[in-house]
């Protein structure tokens, strides 16, 4: 099973992109949040999409809307692609894939006057039953994925770690407890081989290099963050490139490969950067 993701758009997506896919033909799209600041167009090209797609709304996507109602309206764009606290079947993959808290904006546990607006209040022992509780709705002899848009706690407290702080000192583990909770919850019952979300971009504030971007735990789960922003760009050729996070799953659901991949509009792959494959990490 080949996964494209998506990470943080921040309005980066176009027709070159649903072009892209076609030729790439990918089972599964999956989207990390961050789409367009509340601009609904973006979420509506997603639904024009001739393949499975599930998607989770970020903080981004209220666009500094206290009252919830532009994040209302981009959740009916997205329409049954977002998957925000529930279980999405992507068929025929087959895939299920649970979403994490939306409107999520890190930092432990935190609900902005948005997301409390639409969704209303909630503990976070509460989103991590939500969660958790849409995880075991899944049917066991599918692969699990969990799309959120900030990452679980306990990935790190570096500046340069998967969920780290880096733009403000001291540096600190700046994911979600909600989340970590939900995957502890959910590992009692099942198998999760895979986690993947964003928000936290790729390259390190004031110049401080780039974020370590995957990481696999002792229970086998893989986590991957697919924020590299911007996703779109112009090599050294002046050649237009699109960025997708790439993962395959085995028949088990076992992740065999993960990579960032830089694409042209003709579905040539100008760079990879080798996350993970059948041996484990890369590098490590």
């Amino acid at each position: 099973m080949r996964l494209a993701i998506a990470g943080d758009l921040h309005g980066q997506w176009d027709q070159g992109d649903a072009t892209l896919l076609r030729i790439l033909r990918p089972d599964a799209l999956l989207v990390v949040g961050d789409l367009a600041d509340g601009d609904v167009r973006l979420p509506r090209l997603l639904r024009e999409l001739e393949l499975p797609v599930a998607c989770v709304l970020g903080n981004h996507d209220a666009a500094k809307d206290a009252s919830g109602r532009t994040l209302a309206r981009m959740e009916q764009a997205l329409g049954g692609l977002h998957c925000g606290w529930s279980h999405k079947p992507l068929d025929p993959a087959p895939l299920s894939v649970v979403g994490g808290r939306p409107g999520s904006a890190g930092g432990g546990f935190y609900l902005s006057p948005a997301v409390k607006a639409h969704w209303g209040e909630l503990s976070l022992f509460e989103s991590a039953q939500r969660i958790s509780a849409a995880a075991l709705q899944a049917p066991t002899d599918r692969p699990l994925v969990l799309l959120a848009h900030s990452g679980p706690t306990g990935l790190g407290s570096d500046a340069a770690d998967l969920c780290g702080r880096d733009w403000k000192r001291p540096a600190c583990d700046w994911g979600d407890q909600d989340l970590q909770e939900a995957i502890r919850l959910i590992r009692k019952q099942r198998p999760l081989p895979l986690v993947i979300f964003g928000h936290m971009h790729h390259r390190l504030r004031h110049g401080a290099g780039q974020r370590r971007t995957v990481q696999q735990d002792r229970q086998g789960t893989v986590y991957l963050n697919a924020a590299c922003v911007p996703r779109h760009g112009i090599d050294a050729s002046g050649r237009p490139w699109r960025h997708f996070s790439w993962v395959e799953l085995d028949r088990g659901g076992e992740v065999q490969l993960a990579a960032h991949r830089w694409y042209g509009l003709d579905g040539e792959l100008l760079e990879q950067q080798l996350l993970l494959d059948s041996n484990g990490l890369v590098g490590s």
